[in-house]
């Protein structure tokens, strides 16, 4: 009996940590933030992508994605809408999806990602996305419409 009385009471749903209710945030819209909205971009440049990342408790990771949008779909969470080209098949689409690690504990990060945009891609509408993960598994986005040129 006493040993049950042990386990019930040493079992409790409140153990004292702080719930971590918050997603992270993430933002393109400040004066180092690359790519803007509506932003061209050169076949055959290297960019650095960057945008700010932060949390109230630590963040985990975050991940670059770029992928065409010859077929004119859109994101929930897209900050503005571009002027489109007409929708086209794609032959030889640029597609970007990296994941990447935030070590140390940190609330705030500035992502950083040098990508070279190939030359021999299709060029046109494309989507510019990404997104942050904190410890506790909140994860945040934002996706802006950007055009790949000659």
């Amino acid at each position: 009996m006493l040993l049950a009385i042990l386990l019930i009471t040493s079992c409790s749903s409140d153990d004292g940590n702080v719930k971590d209710e918050e997603k992270p945030t993430i933002t393109i819209s400040y004066s180092g933030g690359f790519p803007q909205a509506c932003e061209s971009l050169k076949r055959g440049e290297t960019y650095v992508f960057k945008a700010l990342v932060s949390d109230n408790s630590t963040l985990a990771s975050y991940s670059l994605d770029l992928h065409h949008n010859f077929d004119h779909h859109t994101h929930d969470d897209q900050e503005a809408i571009c002027d489109l080209e007409p929708v086209k098949a794609a032959v030889n689409p640029f597609i970007y999806m990296e994941n990447f690690r935030i070590d140390g504990n940190r609330k705030e990060y500035e992502i950083n990602i040098e990508v070279t945009i190939p030359q021999d891609i299709d060029a046109g509408d494309y989507h510019c996305a990404y997104s942050v993960t904190d410890e506790t598994g909140w994860q945040s986005r934002t996706s802006i419409d950007i055009k790949i040129i000659e």
